[in-house]
């Protein structure tokens, strides 16, 4: 994904403040760095904005939370401010600043029981800067360290050469924390002392002569736009507490950046064409499967009006076959003298089959077609189910009070 990497300056927010911003196509190689005021950052419609808080504006502390700090609610509403107390207690001693004064952020995936890293920087500052890049249209999606502590003890030490071999600096990072001291002979026996386990040395190009001199054969070239992409892909995200006020709004952002890539980026014109290709064979298997359902249904429509046509030969217009076919069938009855299903006599020789240890209806009231036994007891056990297996028998029937009215045309 197309990422815009700001390292936020240390200076207060400001608006004619030079910003250092780095463009990448997938968030792993530099497309293009860039130094420019904060309204002259190029457009981020379609890609992520990752913020990196520099290593001189970080503290870090190595804590042990008591039990239950850390539960799944603990950065709801009320909880986190419950965590921030017990922060706030813990660091106190190890402050120079008033913690109120302090943006925390814990370690991702921090357990309670075990030690755990917290991140502290001036709140003040933090929430200004997110909040000119809000305002300037580009809000940040993640907020992250320029270097972090290592997860464990066991992972390996890095020590990165940044700077001009005038005032180079080393930025080391290790099992003890973060720490940004002036090159020199003496600085680096504090960080790498003789006869222990070398770190991982990275330098920036203008001081990889020094590195070399110092660790020659093990030195790794990596640019200070390099090593802000990846501070980005770290798993840190300082947005916690207060300042994540606003995550909803990144979300929406970053969810609709995605979509906007996934519909714009090169990289994805394969999946997009098969995407479509994919559509477009479901549609016309859908519109193959209507047609043959289609033209299954003609044909038995078309059986049915040869059936009354050749069966009926006095039917010569065919609008309803079904219904048709009834209708002939019930004149026919009528002419042979059988008994149809909207004769009396049918309708009370169901009735009694079904009903014949129910009480006897005190009235009967017959139309063609309808017939209504009057004077039934509805409290009666099974009245109610009389309805519901006349029905099964091909009839309607309701039952309203004491009268049970039967109709043919129910459900076979």
């Amino acid at each position: 994904m197309r990422t815009l990497t700001v390292t936020l300056p240390p200076s207060p927010a400001s608006a004619s403040a030079s910003i250092l911003a780095v463009l990448s196509a997938d968030s792993v190689a530099v497309s293009r760095q860039i130094e420019v005021p904060l309204a002259l950052l190029p457009d981020t419609a379609d890609a992520e904005v990752v913020a990196v808080v520099p290593v001189g504006k970080l503290s870090w502390h190595r804590l042990e939370l008591p039990r239950g700090t850390l539960d799944k609610k603990m950065f709801q509403e009320g909880d986190g401010a419950r965590l921030r107390s017990v922060l706030e207690g813990l660091l106190e001693d190890r402050l120079l600043d008033e913690p109120q004064q302090l943006h925390f952020a814990l370690a991702p995936q921090a357990k309670t029981g075990a030690p755990v890293w917290v991140a502290a920087c001036e709140r003040a500052w933090l929430k200004s800067w997110l909040a000119a890049l809000e305002e300037s249209g580009r809000p940040a999606l993640r907020i992250v360290p320029e270097t972090a502590p290592p997860d464990a003890a066991d992972v390996a030490a890095t020590l990165h050469f940044v700077g001009t071999p005038e005032q180079a600096q080393l930025i080391y990072s290790g099992a003890q924390g973060v720490c940004v001291l002036p090159y020199g002979t003496a600085a680096l026996a504090l960080v790498a002392p003789a006869g222990e386990n070398a770190p991982t040395v990275w330098a920036e190009p203008g001081v990889a002569e020094l590195a070399q001199q110092h660790f020659e054969g093990h030195v790794s070239l990596q640019s200070s736009a390099q090593r802000y992409l990846a501070a980005a892909r770290s798993p840190w995200d300082l947005a916690q507490f207060d300042c994540s006020a606003s995550r909803s709004a990144r979300t929406r952002k970053r969810v609709s950046g995605f979509f906007a890539n996934l519909w714009q980026a090169p990289r994805w014109r394969a999946a997009r064409w098969a995407t479509l290709a994919l559509v477009l064979i479901n549609l016309l298997g859908l519109q193959i499967f209507a047609w043959k359902e289609q033209s299954a249904l003609d044909a038995k429509r078309s059986a049915m009006r040869e059936i009354l046509a050749s069966t009926f030969a006095e039917v010569r217009v065919v609008v309803d076959a079904p219904a048709q076919m009834a209708r002939a069938v019930s004149d026919l009855q009528r002419q042979t003298g059988t008994a149809t299903t909207s004769d009396l006599e049918a309708m009370l020789l169901q009735y009694y089959t079904m009903a014949s240890k129910l009480e006897m209806p005190t009235a009967i009231d017959f139309t063609t077609g309808e017939l209504k036994l009057k004077g039934l007891d509805p409290g009666a056990a099974g009245a109610a189910r009389i309805a519901t297996k006349m029905q099964g028998l091909g009839y309607n029937a309701r039952l309203e009070g004491d009268t049970l009215t039967l109709q043919p045309g129910g459900r076979k």
